[in-house]
């Protein structure tokens, strides 16, 4: 999430008063020799939308599945669910990582980066990657992917499995905003103390919620809006989560496109460079499958991830989750996209033509309990303890380059995602 910050930063350092830190022009060229991302999420999380719907993500979902008494929204999350959700929609933390970019970097209904990017079991590693890794030949996978229905993990929320799954042609769809505008939310027998937005819903406005069976990138947006219209007004003045047609808009001027790297541009130098360093080869959280809680009592949230939710044809769907390469926390085209193609050279994104460089490491568990987190480890935190990577920082800072350090290290099918998706360079 500090990415997202220091690309702020990047902007404000430069910019006159009173919004910005009045250093001018040339700030960042004669101060920063190098940048390193670690973990970054440029462009969201989608486990960020989970945690404002439901207060949940794939951990606790599991939990749920394992133990269904145990963190049953119905039992433990009946008042302590509604604290945690209460709380997340006051970070602004949990709102800087909604997705951005919408569905050209995210899919729709029917297509997404990964969807060649097909995973046998949600605790192995995929086929796609691991094949190429393996021979440099791809060809048998993706033969075999095209025997399987690609899941389709543009759809973000998916209210029921089948909804999931099936062609666009067969779901029931209806415009969010429709939802939004028309069906006031207000509940004529709301709770006596309020502990969430969702307390003054009525029941009738939540089924109608579910009646639209799938959301994208940019339907979320408007699905957010009505069921936390607190959180998205706040959250609306000071972020921003779509894609700049035109840079040049003075519009974009206002600070809170500045922690979007597709509504901003980077500052103007020629000798900094730009380091993406993740880890890949964990299952991560990608899209999910909701359903309505069978409970209508008074504070209790009344959408919930559907662990029943398991098994599909292509091996992504665990518990209610859709999983794809990433660092347990952020999916691949999330950490890696600019570098591999927004920023790529010279773009409307990087003017000045910045170097940049992907630096992957591909996640390895610890042996035993002696290596505690492990020093190969791809997690997202724990990858801060990563001897490959703690080197590569090391020698960036004694002032080796992205050349020196051995340019672009890839394991994932980053550079093959970031092709799917369609963006004016």
């Amino acid at each position: 999430m500090g990415v997202n910050y220091f690309l702020h930063f990047l902007k404000w350092v430069e910019a006159p008063p009173p919004v910005g830190g009045a250093d001018g022009p040339g700030w960042c060229a004669k101060h920063i020799k190098a940048i390193m991302n670690i973990g970054p999420a440029f462009l969201g999380v989608p486990k960020a939308v989970a945690n404002i719907l439901s207060a949940e993500g794939k951990d606790v979902a599991f939990i749920r599945a394992m133990a269904p008494g145990l963190f049953d929204l119905e039992t433990f999350g009946f008042q302590t669910f509604q604290h945690v959700m209460r709380v997340f929609r006051t970070w602004d933390s949990v709102i800087s990582l909604l997705p951005k970019g919408g569905e050209t970097v995210w899919g729709d209904l029917n297509r997404s980066p990964e969807e060649e990017n097909v995973c046998h079991s949600a605790k192995t590693q995929y086929l796609h990657s691991s094949s190429k890794e393996s021979n440099g030949n791809d060809t048998d996978t993706r033969r075999s992917i095209q025997e399987k229905e690609l899941a389709k993990y543009g759809r973000l929320v998916s209210f029921g499995k089948v909804a999931s799954e099936i062609p666009s042609s067969q779901l029931s769809l209806i415009d969010p905003k429709e939802i939004l505008y028309e069906n006031p939310p207000i509940s004529s027998t709301s709770c006596e103390e309020l502990m969430t937005e969702y307390d003054g819903m009525s029941q009738e406005s939540i089924k109608r919620v579910t009646e639209n069976k799938a959301y994208t990138a940019r339907t979320l947006i408007d699905l957010l809006r009505f069921v936390a219209p607190k959180t998205m007004q706040r959250a609306e003045s000071h972020f921003s989560h779509g894609l700049a047609d035109n840079l040049e808009d003075p519009k974009y001027s206002h600070y809170k496109y500045w922690s979007n790297p597709l509504e901003t541009m980077l500052p103007d130098t020629l000798d900094m460079e730009i380091f993406w360093s993740y880890g890949v080869g964990i299952p991560t959280e990608r899209s999910y499958v909701y359903k309505i809680s069978p409970s209508d009592r008074c504070k209790s949230i009344p959408l919930q991830i559907d662990i029943s939710a398991d098994g599909s044809d292509n091996g992504c769907l665990s518990g209610g989750v859709y999983f794809v390469d990433g660092d347990e926390s952020v999916p691949v085209v999330s950490a890696g996209f600019m570098c591999a193609k927004g920023w790529r050279g010279k773009t409307r994104f990087n003017p000045s033509g910045i170097a940049t460089y992907i630096r992957e490491y591909q996640h390895k568990p610890p042996a035993s309990l002696l290596e505690g987190r492990g020093t190969e480890s791809g997690a997202h935190v724990d990858i801060l303890g990563n001897f490959a990577l703690i080197e590569d920082v090391l020698r960036v800072a004694a002032g080796a380059s992205g050349t020196e350090l051995g340019g672009d290290r890839v394991y994932s099918g980053i550079m093959e995602m970031s092709e799917q998706i369609n963006i004016q360079l």
